[in-house]
């Protein structure tokens, strides 16, 4: 049995979303980008140096050498491919963030007596 007080405080908890506090939207932006250039920069480094070790395993005859910088390539496009399809996830999984109960924004609530 819900009581009536019960579903007050499940209504007011379920109407307030997720939101910054003001003034933070700016340095977060700002922070994010700084992230997602660094993120960038080392993927590029880590393609010179795979492509490097590919050629200097070449070079000196050290096929060991060209196969594990074969495999740091291989690694750094796939964590390119997860920088671009985790975000998407995240967002999907997490939505708006706002809960949504029943007896909210015009959904019917559940009686108090159960029935």
């Amino acid at each position: 049995m819900i009581s009536s007080t019960t579903m007050d405080l499940v209504s007011l908890a379920s109407e307030v979303c997720p939101k910054a506090p003001p003034g933070a939207d700016q340095p977060v932006a700002d922070i994010t980008g700084y992230v997602i250039w660094g993120v960038r920069v080392l993927l590029g480094l880590g393609l010179l140096t795979g492509v490097g070790g590919v050629v200097a395993g070449r070079v000196f005859s050290m096929p060991h050498a060209s196969k594990v910088a074969i495999i740091g390539i291989v690694v750094v496009l796939g964590a390119a491919i997860a920088l671009l399809v985790l975000p998407g996830i995240l967002d999907g999984v997490s939505g708006s963030g706002c809960v949504n109960v029943p007896g909210v924004n015009g959904t019917p609530a559940p009686s108090p007596t159960g029935k």
